[in-house]
C-alpha cells in the first residue's frame, strides 16, 4: 500500500504540474489494483457489449453506444449510487449536444456495484482528493462508451472536438480496441496550444486531466478490416466538487 500511495502521489504531482497525465496499462492497472479488487474485470469489460445507442447526437450519427451512472463519493472513499438522472452539459462546454437533458440507459446495477467499478472510483477519489484536499464530497458521473467504426462512416470519440467537460477532473480508461486505427488523444492548454498527444491502445491505458486547465479531444477511428466489427470501448469517469 505504501508503494501505491507513493505512485498515486507522483501521478497527482504530474497532473498538478502539467494539467494531465498519460499512464500506460501495466502501471495503471497496478496503481488501481493496489486500492482494491479487480477480480471481476472480465465481466466488467464484457458489459460494453450491452450498451444502447446514443440518440442525442447533434450530427445525426448513430455510431456511439453508452450507459450512464451517477454516484456520490465522499472523502475517504464512501460510495453511494444516486437515482438515475439525465446527463447535462451547457452549450459552452458541448456545442454539439449541450443545452438539453440527455437521458441515457443506466449502468446496470451489477456493473455499478461491481468490484472493478468500486475500485476505480476509490482510486479516483484518492487521486483527485489529493489534488483537492478540502473537498468533502464529489458528484461522480460514469460513462460507458463504445464508438463504432463502419466502412465509409468514421466513429467520433469526441464529436464536439477539443473540449472541456465542465467538471473538475476526468479519467479516461481504455477497456478495449477492436479492429480500429487512429483514436489519438490530444491535450491542449486553455489557448488551444497542444501540450501532448498519445493513443490509448491496451486495456488500462489511461488519460487523466484537470478539466479546469486543459482541453482534450480524440481523433476519429476507422475500421482496420472493413469486413469485421470495429469499435473503441472506454470508461469515462468525471469528478465534480459537490456543493
Amino acid at each position: 500500500m505504501v508503494l501505491a500511495t507513493q505512485t498515486t502521489t507522483a501521478l497527482g504531482s504530474s497532473i498538478g504540474g502539467k494539467g494531465f497525465a498519460y499512464v500506460p496499462a501495466a502501471e495503471m492497472r497496478a496503481i488501481i489494483e493496489a486500492v482494491g479488487s479487480l477480480a471481476d474485470w472480465p465481466a466488467f469489460a464484457a458489459s460494453w457489449g450491452a450498451l444502447e445507442t446514443d440518440t442525442y447526437m447533434g450530427d445525426g450519427g448513430r455510431y456511439r453506444r453508452r450507459r450512464h451512472g451517477v454516484f456520490r463519493v465522499a472523502r475517504g472513499g464512501a460510495i453511494e449510487r444516486q437515482p438515475h438522472q439525465p446527463h447535462f452539459q451547457t452549450v459552452d462546454y458541448n456545442t454539439l449536444n449541450g443545452g438539453v437533458d440527455r437521458w441515457f440507459a443506466a449502468v446496470d446495477d451489477a456493473i455499478a456495484g461491481s468490484a472493478s467499478m468500486t475500485t476505480i472510483l476509490r482510486f479516483c477519489e484518492r487521486l483527485f482528493g489529493g489534488l483537492s484536499p478540502a473537498t468533502e464530497s464529489w458528484k461522480v458521473e460514469t460513462h460507458q462508451f463504445r464508438i463504432e467504426a463502419q466502412p465509409g462512416v468514421v466513429g467520433k470519440p469526441t464529436p464536439e472536438g477539443m473540449h472541456r467537460d465542465g467538471v473538475d477532473f476526468v479519467l479516461v480508461l481504455m477497456i478495449s480496441r477492436t479492429n480500429i486505427v487512429s483514436g489519438t488523444t490530444t491535450v491542449a492548454d486553455l489557448d488551444k496550444r497542444a501540450l501532448g498527444s498519445f493513443t490509448l491502445t491496451e486495456p488500462f491505458d489511461a488519460a487523466l486531466v484537470d478539466d479546469s486547465r486543459v482541453y482534450h479531444g480524440v481523433t476519429p477511428v476507422q475500421p482496420l478490416d472493413p469486413g469485421q466489427p470495429a469499435h473503441r470501448d472506454v470508461l469515462v469517469v468525471t469528478f465534480k466538487k459537490q456543493a
